[in-house]
């Protein structure tokens, strides 16, 4: 019997041979779109699977997306509820080109507008880092991502500046760092490790595993680096 490879899946078996050379953690998956956040019970994007993946029974209009997820992330200072409300935007964003890209630019145009503000929103910056970097994971280099040529790192990095102390977005900026820059998501994995004593939340996100049980948890996956790194000294 044939079985069909998940998205996640074939990400794993196309990039196999460039994760062997990098110094890089090795990931088994987009890290920002594979694995669900756990948000405990509050409000997201309307979602039915318990997965990464759209089930094909969804009938959420994506026409009120860009809407819907931006009340959703104005009303929220929890940064694992803007990762996951971002990430099930994404999902949806595939497709319907029109949607992904307007919102987009509307949390370009608050970063923009946070960047040249005397007191910056955090996250505001948080929202556009994450959203660009998710698109370049899950729309690769087709034609119609809209976040080709844009870049997430300086605007997470950004927002970490103005939330030095935040775990939770530390473990988003070292999702997002994780094949560098090294310095940077060392520091950010530490920030979140650290943190997640204190965050109950983000404790049971660390714990969780990236995909199944057999697979490493997020904690492991975002210190993979550090580990790595002192196995050689």
């Amino acid at each position: 019997m044939r079985f069909k490879l998940t998205r996640c899946v074939r990400y794993i078996l196309g990039s196999i041979a460039t994760f062997f050379v990098l110094a890089s953690a090795v990931v088994a998956g987009p890290p920002l779109i594979c694995h669900p956040f756990d948000i405990g019970n509050a409000k997201s994007l309307p979602w039915i699977s318990h997965d990464w993946n759209l089930t094909g029974a969804e009938n959420y209009d994506t026409h009120d997306l860009s809407g819907d997820a931006l009340a959703i992330l104005n009303s929220s200072q929890v940064p694992l509820l803007h990762m996951e409300t971002l990430r099930r935007a994404t999902l949806y964003a595939r497709k319907d080109p029109a949607a992904a890209k307007q919102l987009l630019l509307q949390l370009v145009a608050r970063a923009k507008s946070a960047e040249a503000s005397s007191s910056p929103d955090a996250f505001a910056l948080f929202d556009a880092a994450y959203l660009t970097e998710a698109y370049k994971q899950w729309l690769g280099e087709r034609n119609e991502n809209p976040a080709n040529g844009l870049d997430g790192l300086p605007w997470i990095k950004h927002a970490m500046r103005l939330h030095p102390n935040d775990p939770q977005m530390a473990f988003a900026a070292a999702l997002i760092t994780l094949r560098g820059p090294e310095a940077d998501h060392r520091e950010y994995a530490q920030l979140a490790t650290a943190g997640a004593k204190n965050d109950e939340l983000l404790k049971r996100n660390l714990a969780s595993h990236f995909l199944g049980e057999q697979s490493q948890t997020m904690s492991e996956m975002i210190l993979k680096n550090n580990a790595t790194k002192a196995a050689r000294q």
